[in-house]
């Protein structure tokens, strides 16, 4: 059996604000917990040093130089003046050149759970990173949070092109900073993008305890137990990508303070660290999950927007644009002359088809066999009126498929 590979362009998320230019005003003071800005601030590297205990805490900015700039940040709202101290460091924050400052300000605008990526690479000249270093870094972040969007709508080993869009949707709204110094962050917002922050979590930990237990007796059992946390062909891909080329690569996830530790997730958990040492097993894994996954028995119905065969009579290959029973796209099904026939008329039409089958795994699930039961259905004016429309724009096309014998 062979598989065609489902990785598409994916669409790319959405820059982070941090990299844009500030309005220059600060959130408002009572709008910020002073727990939640202390706990960013030293999530974002900066240095508490000193301050009246119980009261305030003096920070200070991470990396050389840090010492002449301090924030004042009240410990609680439970002295006078505490508001007046948290709107002159939000204040300050705001007009900060610091990065670290601006990441702080937008964490604090769009309550998220953070995702960091490391990659350790040979520096280039002046410590610089080569354009196709940091890429590569966005592009396996990029296939990550993906593969996590996927596991977040079904458990398999294989997803190829099952709810992909569903799962590129719910990307539209994570927030990526600029990668500097072979570190990445992405902010998934706490509503809505919770779940996918969980299932990376658990799929990184799950898939480094399987690569230890195949790298420990050979065996490739654990793999099969971490698809329940979400390991897939997509993410052993994805992790594959972020560590080739490098001498290694780690990856953390750390929850919003605002909203808390999720249920049956870990605190504070250290980066999951994988290494050049793990690629056998990661690549052993994916072609395992890609091979295995079985076919799913379906009952589709579509609108007909391609057919094709090569001469007047016998089967010919039909596409369907996928209307519902299957979270793909498109299917391509191969049908007998009658079927074939039946599906021409629907086309001509505007009707859409309804059809049984098994969806492969092979080709990313795009191919329904052992296709049966082919049946025009009746749709509403509005949605037939839509599909004639698809028909006159691809009227030429047809034309061609049907070989100038769609209408006997």
């Amino acid at each position: 059996m062979t598989h065609r590979p489902t990785e598409g362009p994916l669409r790319p998320v959405r820059p982070h604000p941090a990299e844009t230019p500030l309005s220059g005003s600060a959130p408002d003071a009572v709008d910020v917990d002073p727990a939640v800005l202390s706990a960013l601030l030293r999530r974002h590297g900066w240095q508490r040093r000193g301050g009246a205990p119980g009261r305030y805490g003096r920070w200070t900015p991470p990396g050389p130089g840090g010492s002449g700039t301090s924030l004042l940040v009240p410990e609680s709202r439970a002295f006078p003046d505490s508001d007046d101290l948290l709107g002159e460091a939000l204040l300050a924050l705001s007009r900060s050149g610091t990065p670290s400052a601006r990441e702080v300000l937008v964490s604090l605008a769009v309550p998220s759970d953070e995702i960091r990526w490391w990659h350790d690479v040979p520096a280039g000249p002046a410590g610089a990173a080569s354009w196709t270093v940091e890429d590569r870094l966005r592009g396996a972040a990029r296939r990550m949070l993906l593969a996590a969007a996927l596991a977040t709508r079904a458990r398999a080993g294989y997803h190829g092109a099952r709810h992909r869009r569903s799962a590129a949707a719910a990307l539209r709204h994570v927030l990526v900073g600029s990668a500097a110094d072979g570190r990445l962050t992405a902010f998934v917002p706490v509503a809505g993008g919770r779940p996918l922050a969980v299932r990376l979590h658990q799929a990184l930990f799950a898939a480094r305890e399987a690569i230890d237990y195949q790298r420990a007796t050979g065996g490739m059992d654990a793999f099969d137990a971490a698809v329940e946390a979400g390991v897939s062909h997509e993410l052993t891909e994805s992790l594959v990508a972020l560590v080739r080329g490098t001498e290694g690569a780690r990856i953390a996830v750390a929850w919003d303070p605002a909203a808390g530790v999720p249920e049956g997730c870990a605190p504070s958990a250290e980066p999951v660290e994988f290494s050049p040492g793990d690629l056998a097993a990661l690549r052993e894994a994916g072609a395992r999950y890609l091979r295995e996954e079985p076919a799913v028995p379906v009952r589709i119905t579509g609108a007909v927007v391609r057919l094709r065969r090569s001469g007047p009579r016998g089967d010919g290959t039909v596409r369907l644009r996928v209307l519902s029973g299957a979270d793909v796209p498109n299917v391509r099904i191969t049908l007998d002359e009658e079927a074939y026939r039946i599906a021409g008329h629907a086309h001509l039409v505007g009707l859409p088809v309804r059809v049984q089958g098994r969806l492969e795994s092979r080709g990313g699930f795009r191919r329904l066999t052992g296709a049966h039961g082919v049946v025009p259905v009746q749709v509403d004016d509005a949605e037939r009126d839509r599909l004639m429309k698809e028909l006159h724009e691809n009227l030429d096309f047809f034309e061609e498929a049907c070989g100038g014998d769609c209408g006997d």
